[in-house]
């Protein structure tokens, strides 16, 4: 059957005049913003450090696609909000993300037959990139993928990214850990249900330094949540201290970490901790006291009360040693609710008593739940749909690049700008990259002629100053 296009779109009359669309505007782009993720990347040189993590196996001389190019096609795809491998198909004809990528022909007029016009490569393209390990029934790696990932080299890449970022005159660097869920729906390898999120899906593990990501393990779901956290510190730990060998490094995380190997390890390794530690039936004799006193208070206040105690506990066969406790008696309305964390750090210094080490300290862990969330959210770091663990892994580290590029954007051209300071990725991307753009090539120059009518002229255009006068 003849397959029939609609080609114009008539909508509601105008007064006297007819109002109709068609798809027919030459070089426009929705992705003008596209520009500025260049510039930074450019800056930090991020991608191409990248590219040196994976090893390419392709005849040079029937290459059209750069495996820098690749990359950048796929890590400049999710920051500016493509998700799918599928969207790409109509991307590889957008004029602004050629431009992104690097293409000396952003309009793909130089290529021949079917692919002339379309300068990027295609779904299938990325397919094969991200698939790069996989591996054939023997065992043995697939010859139809040519590029090869060195996993170990990404991991480490990742760790010197995020504490290169760093100021040179810091003195303390929190190592923020926790663990999420992304859903999967097929059936991937290493699908398993999850009791606590009541569905199948995959446990990564993710650890950041302030803003930066770190650490992203892609795991199964029938493990503990804290497995691979010594084995990430014993990674990060050492280059923290190759850059800052005096620096005072504390890890923060929830009671599933509270397992005796990690505490163990950093008490071995000049390392403090404060780390969540679930209620029993012992800790909850130590602060019966201290809940008493806010009980009583508590009836005269109007049903709110806090008080802090600290105590020596040690587990009945778990841990090998008795540690310091830090237990909050809280009392509101609803009842009586007791908190506590295990740590390290001794209590004589100011800022690490009971009620500033709670409040102030163990508390603004939560800001590292929102880090979580946004690049789940705003960079896709949950889109689990190939269907092996390793492509699944690439596509987590993908997510955490994007994540960086963006965190770097940020913190380069928008740190002294009031309303972007802290703004999300999804924010920047809506007010700042989705930019409608005319291209215009000719022999000596391309020209990008952003929409008269946008609405944050002024705060581009202050971020362009602003990466333009950073240093490299």
């Amino acid at each position: 059957m003849t397959e029939c296009i609609q080609h114009t779109f008539e909508f509601q009359d105008l007064g006297k005049r007819k109002v109709v669309a068609d798809f027919l505007g030459g070089n426009v782009s929705a992705d003008g913003g596209v520009v500025l993720l260049r510039e930074i990347d450019s800056r930090t040189g991020m991608i191409d450090q990248l590219a040196s993590c994976f090893s390419d196996h392709r005849r040079p001389e029937l290459i059209e696609h750069s495996l820098p190019e690749l990359l950048r096609q796929r890590i400049f795809g999710m920051a500016m909000g493509y998700e799918d491998l599928n969207d790409h198909d109509t991307l590889r004809r957008d004029p602004m993300m050629a431009l992104g990528v690097g293409k000396s022909d952003p309009l793909g007029l130089d290529r021949s037959g079917e692919d002339k016009g379309r300068a990027l490569a295609g779904k299938s393209t990325l397919n094969r990139l991200e698939l790069t390990n996989s591996k054939s029934a023997d065992g043995s790696l697939s010859g139809v993928h040519k590029i090869h990932a060195d996993h170990e080299a990404i991991e480490s890449l990742l760790i010197r990214q995020a504490i290169s970022r760093l100021a040179p005159d810091t003195e303390e660097i929190v190592l923020d850990f926790d663990a999420t869920d992304s859903l999967i729906h097929g059936q991937q390898e290493g699908r398993f249900f999850h009791g606590y999120y009541g569905d199948y899906c995959y446990l990564p593990l993710y650890c950041f330094i302030g803003p930066w990501p770190v650490w992203a393990q892609l795991r199964t779901s029938d493990r503990d949540a804290c497995d691979g956290t010594l084995e990430a510190l014993q990674r990060i730990v050492p280059v923290i201290r190759e850059r800052f060998p005096e620096v005072r490094i504390i890890l923060r995380a929830d009671s599933g970490f509270a397992r005796d190997a990690i505490l163990s390890w950093c008490e071995q390794n000049e390392v403090f901790y404060v780390v969540g530690l679930a209620r029993n039936s012992v800790l909850l004799r130590h602060l019966d006291k201290t809940m008493f006193r806010a009980k009583a208070d508590a009836c005269t206040r109007g049903g709110w009360c806090t008080y802090f105690s600290e105590f020596e506990y040690c587990t009945a066969t778990s841990w090998s040693r008795a540690r310091r406790v830090v237990g909050k008696a809280q009392v509101n309305p609803k009842g009586e609710n007791p908190r506590f964390i295990v740590t390290n750090l001794p209590g004589d210094r100011p800022g690490w008593m009971p009620e500033e080490l709670y409040r102030g300290f163990y508390c603004a862990r939560g800001d590292m739940e929102n880090r979580v969330k946004e690049q789940q959210l705003d960079l896709f770091a949950d889109r689990m749909s190939c269907e092996t663990m390793s492509a699944n892994q690439l596509r987590l580290w993908f997510s955490t690049f994007a994540y960086q590029l963006m965190i770097d954007l940020r913190e380069t051209g928008l740190k002294e700008s009031k309303a972007y300071a802290k703004a999300t990725p999804g924010i920047i991307r809506s007010h700042l990259l989705k930019i409608a753009a005319v291209v215009k090539v000719s022999v000596r120059r391309v020209l990008v002629r952003w929409s008269s009518s946008f609405r944050f002229q002024e705060e581009v255009a202050a971020c362009w100053e602003r990466l333009r006068a950073a240093p490299a």
